[in-house]
């Protein structure tokens, strides 16, 4: 009883240590909770209608399209450029998709399984001749060969590892193909939909054929803006600002944008190290000339072409190469070449030329055992029935494979990184083999039957070893340029000291605006993405630390100047007075230049007024006329010459982009032609239709997008 008295005469100390107790483990969670919603955010590289993408959600879409793209172009790798297309084609597909998915699913618009089975009968669709099954005959896609593919897919999974990966690839690009197709139909219909709304009728068209065909023939009389020097022209602010109110719309900004200056200093190669490239090239001429295997030389030299013994065309070589191969003996090897326009020193020798199909079509067994030994007897066997008269697809079924016709094309194997001798001594026969000779191949690990069955194309292949080098700086080199340029950054650590020193020191502060996050680099620089982190992290008048950057090969520091928030750009913006400016001298100018030609009722007058006079031909109201006395392209004057009838002069001056113009109108004809109600309605259509696809744009301003790719990739 005494301990729960002073447990109880101690109550109000104890609730205030329970209370913080609570309060602490609450702060705790609370603090895990913000921290662990600061990290999903951190992981998101986008946002479209409130809907988040993850870094790794984004990545997947990545390798898919990368694996796509790859198997269109038949290649084994994209280079950067290549990778940065995909990354933007990636995400334009992921905004355009949510938006439109939006805007459909408010409608009830979707795209059926019987719609898109139409569209896989019909076979015409671009998307569909992208892939393996277009018949060759007809041109079209073919939706019994996919269905064929398809049956057989889970079947080939199954088979041998070559061919279960040959169906795995076509079956992902083929899912991938059906799920863009969707999106490509809910998309038109979407369009369709909107270029419905607005209709043509039989007088807009027989309106916009005559807008097309009149022809009008003018004597122009055009007084330049530039006639009127701009210091005799008085602008105060408050033109200015009535210019800016008229032309603001003009200036709304969707994307907040940064602004920078920059040091860049590209390390190059000095002429010591120059000298000592040459040195080494030298000897790689002399060692290429007398090696029997020119494999070993150019694998040692770290060349920048490989060399794979077999015959290629031309475009497998660089085009540099390429133009000097007709030039050269067979066994000879060129001098020392510099090539300026890739920076590279080169040697080449060639070791053959000779005609060869640029595509063989075959059919093939492959013939394995529990032994190299056992392989070859079996390959034997098949082999002598197959000179006996065996059917050779019946044959490869008993060996568990189809013994299906084939095309190897040059193109296919040209790029390879390098090559084993099987694969090498495999080529090779399919090249020199005859239309209908079949061959027992021998291989390390077993045999392949092959059987030629067509030969096109035929084309000048080359065998030739080429060393190909960038001419790079060396280590010393470059050390001394960072070091020059790491102790000019010390020195100067805010931006006015940057700007103040940098001319002393023989760099260049230079400029690059609106800067958004949708760039892969900054300054067009490769590389970069750290620097682009630190920019939109920054705030005004930062300085950022010195990058290495480019390709090893840049040094860079940067200076945030300016950031242009989501919004209308003011009239404080140098860029946006610029334009104002501009258009309020060009409107003082033709009001000055029309009060010069009051009373001008003819080109007499208007010439002696100081008018330029010449005869302009074909004016249309369709298009705009280019006007060579002041290199402009004026629609307005189009639409006044259209108005105006044959032999009458222009009474009213009309204001146009470069200057100010009076006309007599000398003859107007219609082109040859007749005019077709139909066709004309459905070019408006047409064009309706192209109005109707700016939609998007509407769309994305009010989606919200948040694009912090810049983050990750």
């Amino acid at each position: 009883m005494a301990a729960l008295g002073k447990i109880r005469s101690k109550g109000a100390l104890l609730m205030g240590i329970i209370g913080l107790g609570l309060f602490a483990f609450i702060a705790e969670e609370a603090f895990r909770s913000c921290e662990s919603t600061r990290n999903n955010e951190r992981q998101q590289v986008g946002e479209v209608l409130g809907e988040k993408i993850s870094v790794n959600d984004f990545q997947k879409l990545f390798d898919e399209y990368s694996e796509v793209v790859k198997m269109q172009q038949g290649a084994d790798a994209l280079n950067d450029e290549q990778l940065n297309q995909v990354k933007d084609m990636v995400w334009n597909t992921f905004v355009q998709t949510k938006l439109i998915e939006k805007e459909a699913k408010e409608l009830g618009l979707r795209v059926t399984d019987t719609e898109m089975q139409n569209v896989l009968r019909e076979g015409t669709n671009p998307m569909l001749l992208q892939t393996p099954f277009v018949n060759q005959q007809t041109g079209r896609f073919d939706a019994n060969a996919l269905q064929k593919f398809l049956a057989e897919y889970d079947a080939q999974r199954t088979a041998n590892p070559q061919m279960a990966q040959q169906y795995e690839t076509i079956y992902k690009y083929w899912t991938f193909i059906e799920k863009t197709l969707r999106q490509q139909l809910l998309a038109q219909k979407y369009q369709s939909l909107l270029a419905h709304c607005l209709l043509s009728n039989p007088v807009e068209a027989k309106m916009a054929f005559n807008e097309e065909n009149q022809e009008s023939q003018i004597q122009l009389a055009a007084f330049p803006y530039t006639s009127i020097q701009d210091d005799k022209v008085k602008i105060s602010d408050s033109d200015l600002k009535a210019k800016y109110d008229e032309l603001k719309p003009r200036f709304r900004q969707y994307v907040e944008s940064r602004d920078i200056k920059y040091v860049d200093v590209q390390v190059t190669p000095s002429a010591t190290d120059r000298s000592a490239l040459q040195k080494d090239f030298a000897g790689y001429a002399k060692d290429l000339a007398a090696a029997e295997d020119p494999s070993t030389v150019v694998r040692k030299s770290s060349s920048l072409v490989n060399y794979l013994g077999l015959p290629v065309g031309k475009t497998a070589f660089p085009a540099d190469i390429a133009a000097k191969l007709d030039s050269m003996a067979v066994g000879q090897t060129s001098g020392v070449i510099e090539d300026k326009l890739d920076n590279t020193l080169n040697v080449i020798r060639l070791i053959s030329k000779q005609q060869l199909p640029d595509s063989v079509q075959y059919r093939q067994i492959q013939v394995g055992g529990a032994s190299a030994a056992a392989a070859h007897k079996s390959a034997d066997s098949i082999y002598a029935a197959l000179k006996a008269g065996a059917d050779f697809e019946a044959l490869a079924k008993k060996y568990g494979q189809t013994g299906q016709k084939a095309w190897m094309t040059t193109q296919q194997y040209q790029s390879a990184p390098s090559m084993d001798n099987d694969t090498k001594n495999y080529i090779n026969n399919l090249n020199t083999m005859a239309v209908n000779e079949t061959k027992n191949i021998p291989l390390s690990q077993g045999n392949i039957i092959v059987q030629v069955l067509d030969r096109k194309g035929m084309t000048e292949k080359y065998v030739a070893a080429v060393i190909k080098k960038n001419i790079v700086f060396s280590n010393d080199t470059y050390s001394k340029a960072y070091n020059k340029f790491s102790s000019f950054v010390s020195a100067n650590q805010t931006a006015a000291d940057i700007e103040k020193n940098a001319a002393k020191s023989g760099y260049r502060v230079q400029e690059a605006k609106d800067v958004t996050t949708a760039q892969h680099y900054l300054a067009n620089i490769h590389g970069t993405r750290d620097a682009l982190k630190w920019l939109f992290d920054a705030k005004q008048g930062d300085v950022s630390p010195m990058y290495s950057c480019g390709d090893n090969d840049h040094l860079l520091v940067a200076i945030l100047t300016k950031i242009n928030p989501v919004g209308y750009r003011s009239l404080d913006d140098a860029q946006v007075k610029d334009m104002v400016k501009a258009e309020v001298m060009k409107d003082k100018k033709a009001e000055m230049l029309m009060n010069k030609v009051k009373g001008v009722n003819s080109l007499a007058a208007a010439k002696a007024k100081g008018a330029k006079v010449a005869e302009v031909n074909q004016v249309t109201f369709a298009a705009p006329v280019f006007v060579t006395l002041t290199g402009a392209s004026e629609p307005a004057l189009s639409g006044a010459v259209y108005a105006t009838a044959k032999g009458k002069f222009s009474t009213n001056p009309v204001k146009g982009n470069a200057g100010v113009y009076m006309f007599q109108v000398v003859n107007k004809t219609m082109r040859p032609g007749k005019f077709d109600d139909n066709g004309m309605e459905q070019k408006i259509r047409q064009k309706i239709m192209q109005y109707a696809g700016n939609f998007m744009n509407e769309l994305y301003i009010n989606a919200k997008v948040v694009d912090n790719r810049y983050l990750f990739f």
